[in-house]
């Protein structure tokens, strides 16, 4: 898939897979930046990405931010529009530090990672009955 990119600070890299079985690219930090104790941050990650319209992309936390960093995205997992491209449409992500001491992200430095997710839209019928057994809700096919 040709994906085009358009990044804010040229000295950054650009997107790139680390290994050949890698699912997810690499997004960093473009500025320096702290993130206080028990508080949120808005990191920009200084890429545009423009891909084709029946793709998402979904950006999550790396797996060494929470137990090396006590880092996590605020809002789980991201999903970014194929049409989130224009100039200005920089991809963000929402940190949260959930540790006991102030982090500090560098210029550069590796925060998130991101993976593109075939999808499909759905048309949707309204009906006035779904014509199958209920199943009961929440913990109906046993615990834990």
């Amino acid at each position: 898939m040709q994906v085009r990119v358009k990044r804010i600070d040229t000295s950054l890299p650009m997107p790139a897979y680390k290994t050949d079985g890698a699912a997810g690219f690499d997004l960093y930090s473009r500025i320096d930046a702290e993130i206080p104790a028990g508080e949120s941050l808005l990191l920009p990650t200084n890429f545009v990405i423009d891909f084709p319209k029946d793709f998402a992309l979904k950006v999550y936390i790396r797996s060494s931010a929470a137990t090396k960093r006590n880092l996590t995205k605020r809002n789980a997992v991201a999903i970014i529009d194929s049409d989130y491209c224009g100039d200005d449409d920089e991809l963000f992500v929402f940190l949260y530090n959930f540790g006991k001491e102030s982090q500090f992200i560098k210029k550069g430095e590796r925060v998130a990672q991101a993976v593109f997710t075939k999808i499909e839209q759905a048309t949707f019928t309204e009906v006035d009955s779904m014509d199958n057994e209920n199943r009961g809700g929440f913990g109906t096919t046993g615990t834990l």
